[in-house]
């Protein structure tokens, strides 16, 4: 299956490099394009007309809602994950009458971000190989779908808070680091950040590049 195109908009460049780093470790998908605001999601929509938008809700000039709804205007055959802080009843009604096929409440765990894109993958796998459905392999689809959600979280002792910062952190590195140095930078204690960048390269999630010098034992470095 050809891979799913995917635009992300996020106005905190931070968060969006994160976002996007962790998206390009899944298989399936392509980040084709980044957004800071609605307008500019709004054009790259039209101009490179994504299959998937992960999309935030509290935008500069707009917000999530008001670009799904400008985008089912122009008619484009483009779906919607909400990644937002928003959380108010009646948005999230609006979103998904408008269409959204997943909602993720800021802040958020990255296996859960995982398995929405998952989901979605399994959804277009299925509908793309058939012309026309059962009721029961319909049902057998939606079941198949809920079962994505079940090995989900991480290893015992690690929390989604910690691996957020030490990835935050190795973002903004210019520079594959240690886990001396990212412990140093972040003030965490270098066990914790070792456990953490272990399971993060383990993961795909990290590059890990190991750095042989004369003397003493090899380095471990990693990256995005």
């Amino acid at each position: 299956m050809k891979e799913i195109r995917l635009l992300i908009v996020e106005d905190d460049a931070m968060v969006l490099e994160v976002n996007k780093q962790f998206i390009e470790t899944l298989h399936g998908f392509k980040v084709i394009g980044t957004a800071k605001n609605g307008q500019e999601a709004i054009q790259a929509i039209l101009n490179q007309k994504p299959q998937l938008v992960v999309l935030d809700f509290y935008l500069p000039d707009t917000n999530g809602l008001e670009v799904i709804k400008q985008v089912r205007m122009s008619l484009e055959d483009t779906d919607f994950i909400l990644v937002t802080a928003a959380r108010d009843v009646e948005t999230i009604q609006q979103v998904f009458r408008f269409g959204a096929i997943d909602y993720i409440i800021k802040p958020f765990r990255f296996d859960r971000l995982k398995t929405a894109l998952e989901r979605y993958e399994q959804m277009i796998f299925r509908l793309r190989g058939t012309e026309e459905f059962s009721q029961k392999d319909l049902d057998k689809m939606v079941q198949s779908l809920k079962d994505v959600e079940k090995d989900t979280g991480l290893p015992k002792g690690l929390n989604e808070i910690t691996m957020k910062q030490i990835l935050h952190y190795l973002v903004k590195a210019e520079e594959p680091l240690s886990a001396d140095e990212v412990a140093k930078g972040t003030g965490l204690a270098r066990v914790t950040v070792r456990r953490y960048l272990e399971y993060l390269a383990k993961s795909n999630k990290l590059k890990l590049e190991i750095q042989y010098g004369s003397i003493g034992r090899p380095i471990n470095r990693y990256s995005f």
